[in-house]
């Protein structure tokens, strides 16, 4: 008997819409920083609607630069669903590509690291599925948004 081995399909993307930072100052980890969500789109294929003004990033930022990321969120679907986002990762890069994306450049993803894992619930039994469904994802950093691809781990 052989183990499965995964495979990745490619759910939908969110483009995240944020607001300005809210600085903590420093952590017991590092510098502390919760930066709030306030609207986006989910553009499908499996998953199309809004992306809800509520939720934020909480993120601490070490001493490299790397930052460590931890938000929390909720895509309202075309269909009227709600679906509640719990996503964790890590961003990391040479310190002038970060120093760049700190600027709000629009710098070449492929010069960093941004990665999550994503859990998503739902009481909504259209959406079933995604309350067993394994999430991994790969994102960018833009000015004012931040683009994620969320691939199901088949």
């Amino acid at each position: 008997m052989q183990i499965p081995v995964p495979a990745l399909s490619h759910a939908f993307t969110l483009r995240v819409e944020l607001a300005a930072p809210i600085e903590l100052g420093p952590g017991r980890a590092g510098q502390r920083r919760i930066i709030p969500i306030v609207g986006g789109a989910a553009l499908g294929p499996d998953i199309t609607g809004e992306v809800m003004n509520l939720g934020a990033d909480w993120q601490t930022i070490f001493a490299d630069g790397a930052a460590h990321l931890d938000t929390r969120y909720a895509v309202k679907t075309d269909d009227g669903a709600v679906i509640e986002i719990v996503n964790i990762g890590t961003r990391h890069g040479p310190p002038e590509v970060l120093a760049r994306l700190a600027a709000g450049e629009e710098v070449d993803p492929s010069t960093y690291y941004m990665r999550t894992a994503a859990r998503l619930e739902t009481g909504d039994a259209r959406y079933d599925w995604v309350n067993h469904t394994l999430f991994v994802c790969a994102g960018i950093r833009r000015a004012s948004a931040v683009e994620i691809a969320y691939y199901k781990v088949d």
